[in-house]
Parts: C-alpha cells; structure tokens; sequence
C-alpha cells in the first residue's frame, strides 16, 4: 500500500507522466463495452418521428451525425432552432452575446413557470441580475465548510442505515440518494429543525410536477402559443397541484423562519429573509414571494441534480471495478476510515475526478436552451429576433471531435495532471453569466458523499437488470438503479 501511494504522488507531481496515464487509461477503456448510451435515431427518419421518440426521452431526437457537427438549423412551422454544438459557439451565446442571449425558451419557462414563478432559473434581464445579487451571498465559499459539515453528517446517517439493511435485499441507489440529497439541501436550505417527511413532501411534489409537466411544449415548439388551448387541460390541473403542494410546504417552512427570526443557525434561507427584511438591492426587495421561488430553485438544483449524478456514479463504478478499488484507494490512504471533511476534498482528486466523468457521461440537466432578443449571427447561422438557441451538454460530452473515446468511462480526464476540457465544451453546471450558483457546493456534495459511503460499502447492481436512460426535465436511469450492498 505504500508503495503504490509512494507511485501515485510520483505521477501526480509528473506532467509528462500524467499524460501517459491519460493515454494507458483511455486505450484500456477502448477495449470495454462503453457504459449504457441512447441508440441514435436513424437519419433517414424525418422530424416528425424524431420529435415522437422525443415525447418519451429527449436525447432520442439526436442522429448520429449531430454527435459531429458545430452547428445546424431547423424550422418547425413558425419557430426557427439552431443548435450550438462546439465550444466558439457556445462561448458567443452563454458569454459574449450573454445579454441578447439571457432568455430561456418558450418550452423551458412554460414547463418551469409554474413551480418556480419568477424563480432565478427561469427569470431574465434586470429582474434576474438584481435576485442573483441577492442569491450569490448565501452560497459564498466562506459558508461552504458548514455546508459539508452538513453533508457528511447526512452520508453517515446513510452509511448507517445501510448497515442494518438486510445483505440479502437490494436497494434503489437511484431513491436512497434522492433521500440523502433532500435532507441535505433540506437541512441547508431550511436548517436543522426541518424535518425529513417536509423534505421528503417536497421530493414527492417534484416528482409528481415533473411526471406530469409538458416538457415537450409542442405548441411552444412549433411557434404557435395559441395551441397551447389544446393541450390536456387534466395534465395542466396536476402539474399545478403538484406546485401548490410544494408552495404550501416551503410556504410553511418560511412561516416557523419568521416566528423565529433570529434564533437558529445559518441556513439559506435565513439568508434569503435577511434579505428580504433589509431591502438589499432598493430597487428589489426580496419579498416573501420570492424568498419561497428562490428556495425552491435551490432545492431543485440542489437536490434531484446531485441525485442522479451520484446514482450514475454508483452505476459506473460497478461497471468498472478497477476504477471503485482506485477510488477506495485513495479513501484509505487520504480518511483511513474517519468522516471526511471539507478540507479533505483537495486531497480527493480521483473521487473529484470519478464524479466529474460521470457528469460528463450523464449531464444532469442534458439540454439547455436560450431566445434571441434580438438579430446575431453564429458562427455561418443567421439568427433572427426570436429564434431559439439550444446547447446540449449531452451531445457537447460526447462530440467525436472534441473527445477520445466519447462514449466510455475514463475519469483519468480530470485528474490535475491532466490538460483541462474548454469550459465551453463541458459544462454540467452551464457557463457565462448564468452558471449554476451552487456549482462549487454541487461538487464538494457529490465527492464528499462518494467518500462517505465508499469507504464502508462496494454497491453492485442487481445481477441481470439492464440500465436505461429517462431523460425528461433531468437525466436519470430509468426505473431506478437496484443494487447489492457489500460491505467492506
């Protein structure tokens, strides 16, 4: 054992070596059967069959030359796409047009709106500059330690709990750590005295929002709103239960805050209400209204996107089991068994490195789309006032021009030795002006809750089950992720 950390320090510290070690990785993982994909469509089926594959997984839309090239364009009806399929473009839409270029889709705000309302994932122009202001301060990295005390805390009720769990039962990883990451964003969000069923009612809520919302807007796609009358008026009625179920719970929550005021521990949204009762930004109060739409943005960020990213880890170390002895290497020389802590995560860069390729694999939220405000041109597209912009981190995670070996599991890509991806071709987290506030919160959650469990429990998935890709709003095995508990 210290031979073989004597060995890791040395290629670390060894640029040339570390990309060799990048190399031997990547021409070992081509000898494997990548992890699980979604098949492309054939190209010589037409929109109109693609957008019908769409209605059940979104990724099904793509063909196989969409995986190659920079740019295209489309037309449904009224409504003109373009897709920005490499980095230049992508860094002229996120980043240097940021401001013709804030607004996210008709599809987007119309599946989102009701559950967020004016929430910052869905708000634009001075509205959203003035609540990111208020926002960023409650996610500084001066808070971020009693954040992780928080997380490891939660892993190790987990941990615990799966060590009364019978040897013989499998587990849904996919809905064990969609209840650890509720009651961690519960408890940072909230605070501590927020109960697990309360994080437990807003899950159920989302869930149920999610199953139920028209994450395929075809009125909105083909650029004729008024269609919008003829949708299924019981699919409306249920998408907006589910909302005000969740309003009401976090509405709740927000009241016991106020009676309180003062009394408890740091929490986001004793943040969000200290903003709220100073004013902050004069021209913006953050109002009660928006205390609520901006924790629940929080929540889902926070929650079911580190949930499906942990779950796809939990997959890919199983799929590749010299990949889960290196991790827990590293967690036996780093921890050598102790709860890890904030402070650990620097020295934790192969477990950084396994959860960042796994995001690459499987992006949390594997489309993100923007609206011209105004006429532009990408790259050789004409843009015209109105068209909708899409960049898929799905496809910009497995570019064929961008990436060797796109389709397999090589986390060797993100060790600090090797040459960092462009920033506009890997972006988990989006990039520009709107990047995710949480990202660096979303990163130490995921390492530090790998590290936890990891350390006591090697999960292996149920002999014979075949994983499969949902994507619909986010990106998650479809049917849940049933796994063996082996104890270390």
């Amino acid at each position: 054992m210290h031979h073989d950390s004597v060995l890791s320090k040395a290629i670390t510290t060894n640029n040339s070596n570390g990309h060799q070690g990048l190399s031997e990785a990547l021409n070992s993982a081509k000898c494997l059967e990548p992890p699980v994909k979604v098949t492309p469509v054939s190209a010589s089926k037409g929109i109109v069959h693609r957008l019908r594959l769409a209605q059940h997984n979104l990724l099904s839309v793509w063909r196989e030359e969409d995986y190659s090239i920079r740019t295209s364009r489309m037309s449904l009806m009224k409504q003109d796409y373009v897709l920005c399929n490499s980095p230049d473009t992508v860094r002229r839409v996120f980043l240097e047009q940021h401001d013709n270029y804030d607004r996210k889709s008709p599809q987007m705000r119309r599946a989102l709106e009701p559950l967020l309302d004016d929430g910052l994932f869905v708000s634009d122009g001075d509205l959203w500059r003035q609540r990111r202001r208020q926002c960023a301060p409650s996610l500084t990295n001066g808070l971020l330690p009693g954040f992780c005390t928080t997380m490891t805390a939660s892993a190790e009720e987990t941990a615990k709990r799966w060590a009364q769990h019978p040897s013989d039962a499998p587990i849904d990883m996919l809905t064990e750590m969609a209840h650890l990451t509720a009651r961690i964003i519960g408890r940072t969000i909230f605070g501590d005295d927020t109960t697990d069923e309360e994080a437990e009612q807003v899950v159920a809520g989302f869930t149920e929002y999610q199953r139920h919302s028209e994450h395929l807007d075809m009125a909105n796609m083909l650029g004729l709103p008024f269609l919008s009358l003829l949708g299924n008026p019981l699919r409306r009625a249920r998408t907006r239960y589910s909302a005000k179920q969740v309003h009401e719970i976090i509405d709740r929550i927000i009241d016991r805050h106020t009676y309180r005021s003062g009394q408890g521990q740091h929490s986001l949204i004793e943040s969000f209400m200290t903003s709220m009762k100073d004013g902050g930004d004069n021209s913006c109060p953050m109002g009660r209204k928006a205390v609520r739409n901006e924790a629940i943005v929080m929540f889902m960020a926070g929650h079911e996107t580190t949930a499906n990213a942990l779950a796809w880890c939990w997959y890919l170390l199983d799929y590749d089991p010299h990949a889960m002895a290196r991790l827990q290497h590293e967690l036996d020389e780093v921890l050598d068994g102790r709860t890890p802590c904030y402070e650990d995560v620097a020295n934790l860069p192969y477990t950084m490195a396994v959860f960042e390729e796994a995001m690459r694999l499987y992006p949390p939220v594997p489309m993100l789309s923007r609206q011209a405000r105004g006429d532009d041109k990408v790259r050789n597209r004409d843009v015209r006032q109105g068209t909708v912009l899409l960049v898929s981190p799905w496809l910009l995670h497995r570019h064929r021009k961008l990436w060797e070996a796109p389709d397999h599991f090589v986390p060797e890509r993100f060790l600090p030795e090797s040459p960092r991806p462009d920033k506009f071709a890997y972006l988990p987290f989006s990039v520009g002006p709107r990047v995710c506030l949480g990202k660096r919160f979303g990163l130490y959650e995921g390492v530090l809750c790998l590290a936890t469990l990891a350390q006591h429990f090697t999960p292996k998935l149920v002999s014979g089950h075949q994983v499969s890709i949902e994507c619909r709003l986010t990106l998650r095995p479809q049917g849940g992720l049933p796994m063996m508990l082996q104890p270390r």
